[in-house]
């Protein structure tokens, strides 16, 4: 009762009564349990009436500090927390949400943690250890401005003065979203081998980082994916696509409208890298995948195959 008083603000008691499930002789006794308790919940008389709190009355957990009310939102998340800073204050903000738990309550909570783990990095490939990713978060919770030394995909150097918008973990990668003078951009953070704290910048106020990072990821996928090879694939081959080309070439299987030939073998149009990268993508389907266009990328894998034919004698 006292949290749909804080949330919705004026009730009347067969409001409550309808919400709660009981009846309006109990909210009647349990509004006067409220009051006996200290809550500053009141009834305004008259049509328009009802129960209320008075004015910025919240409850509020004892003893929970801002940051900590930050970490829960890492709560499922103990490694990110910790690569964050956060994890000593997640731990202590738990224990307090323990605390405030009824008994029946904290019991069911302590059964989640112990049958279910969420591991966010894929197989083989562990979290970046990132030293400066504590103060790159720092920043972002500041909107503090921060100048950078960045390592580009050729190894090159620039010098940056980013402002920082978010960070978002993606299979174990940590990047950040930040407005530069070219708008807004994405850096892996593990390039970032400077850091040095700003001023504090005015954060926009309609940027969406959920938003963007769904835009970003499939920009970033047209630009990895320029090209589309015609093939044909086999049953196995079929089978075989989400394992060697991940979401992109299960995407393209399911979008393919065509039937399977008389012998099994389908005609599909997959997205592939450009240059070697193709090459390699395409030749790890060994008799299972036939590249039918364009003609210099099968002209490419047949002359490959030739030459691995010559290796093997």
């Amino acid at each position: 009762m006292l949290l749909l008083l804080q949330n919705r603000g004026r009730m009347t008691a067969d409001e409550l009564a309808a919400e709660l499930e009981v009846s309006v002789r109990t909210v009647y006794r349990d509004i006067e349990a409220l009051s006996a308790a200290g809550v500053p919940v009141y009834a305004d008389r008259g049509r328009a009436g009802g129960y209320q709190l008075v004015d910025g009355y919240r409850t509020r957990l004892t003893g929970l500090t801002e940051e900590e009310a930050r970490s829960l939102s890492l709560a499922g998340l103990p490694v990110a927390a910790a690569e964050l800073g956060l994890g000593t204050v997640l731990a202590a903000a738990q224990l307090k949400l323990y605390a405030a738990l009824p008994a029946e309550l904290r019991d069911r909570a302590g059964q989640v943690a112990q049958r279910f783990f969420l591991d966010v990095p894929g197989w083989f490939r562990g979290i970046e250890s990132l030293p400066q990713l504590a103060e790159i978060a720092r920043a972002v919770w500041e909107s503090r401005r921060i100048t950078t030394r960045y390592r580009r995909w050729d190894n090159s150097e620039v010098d940056r003065v980013l402002e920082p918008l978010g960070l978002i973990l993606k299979a174990g990668n940590w990047y950040l979203a930040a407005r530069a003078n070219s708008g807004t951009r994405t850096y892996r953070v593990s390039r970032i081998d400077r850091l040095q704290l700003g001023e504090i910048f005015t954060r926009p106020a309609d940027f969406d980082l959920a938003g963007y990072w769904r835009e970003w990821s499939e920009q970033f996928e047209r630009r990895m994916y320029p090209r589309v090879a015609v093939v044909r694939l086999s049953r196995l081959g079929r089978d075989l696509v989400p394992f060697y080309l991940g979401a992109v070439g299960a995407r393209a299987l399911r979008e393919c409208r065509d039937e399977p030939d008389e012998d099994g073998w389908l005609r599909v149009e997959l997205p592939v890298e450009p240059g070697a990268p193709a090459l390699g993508e395409l030749l790890r389907f060994g008799p299972e995948l036939q590249v039918l266009e364009p003609a210099d990328l099968r002209a490419e894998v047949a002359a490959a195959v030739a030459r691995m034919g010559a290796t093997y004698g």
